[in-house]
């Protein structure tokens, strides 16, 4: 057995009547231009409707904007990108030899397009009701925590939201270091709110993730000391 296979077996709960579907979902384009993009593109559709469905069951609370807010956090990229890291299937991608030495096992965009594909290719061999139950166990501990409204807006936007009901100018974001290899670049910014004399420093993988850092931790001192 393939150690593809073995993976879908183990980490999915699924056997592969065709493997070279799975071969071909784990493609990615730097390899082959037979690739795993036309399979992204119906894992993408396969994903959106299982978790559009499913957040619908266990919110029947939620409105129609928050219900596509948490859609969007469930099925975004980073989100993709930890459930394949957590799964293990980034040594599974083939890629070419540049993608491969520059980090493209790890990089969010591979992995996310990746799990789609995949997620697509189950949808083809074994239909719609396999790729339910393959989507529903990936995301089970996620749908077990569906996020509020106040986590699905970002802190950013939160912080905006709270100097300007405070009468005060938005505050100013400034990279102040770069650190690392391209592929693996940690951003630190400072997030400067002058109307009060206070600067927080933030840390991430991209500028604005820095930048959310950053706002989040202006927040919980602004927050922590307002009555």
């Amino acid at each position: 057995m393939s150690a593809a296979r073995a993976w879908a077996e183990q980490r999915l709960g699924y056997v592969f009547a065709d493997a070279q579907l799975l071969d071909l979902a784990l493609t990615h384009r730097s390899a082959s231009a037979r690739n795993n993009e036309r399979l992204e593109f119906l894992g993408d559709a396969v994903l959106g409707a299982v978790i559009a469905r499913a957040i619908y069951e266990r919110r029947p609370d939620a409105g129609e904007g928050l219900l596509s807010r948490i859609r969007s956090r469930l099925v975004r990229g980073e989100t993709l990108a930890e459930i394949a890291a957590e799964t293990g299937l980034g040594t599974l991608v083939r890629l070419g030899s540049g993608e491969a030495r520059t980090g493209g096992h790890q990089r969010t965009s591979i992995l996310s397009n990746a799990l789609e594909a995949v997620l697509g290719a189950v949808w083809l061999d074994g239909g719609s009701a396999a790729a339910e139950r393959v989507i529903l166990a990936l995301y089970a501990a996620r749908l077990a925590v569906l996020p509020t409204d106040d986590e699905l807006t970002d802190p950013k936007t939160r912080l905006q939201e709270w100097l300007q009901g405070q009468g005060l100018a938005p505050p100013a974001y400034a990279v102040s270091a770069v650190a690392g290899a391209a592929h693996a670049q940690t951003f630190e910014v400072s997030c400067t709110i002058t109307a009060l004399g206070l600067a927080f420093g933030g840390h991430g993988a991209s500028r604005r993730l820095a930048e959310q850092d950053a706002a989040a931790r202006a927040l919980a001192q602004l927050l922590g000391a307002s009555p």
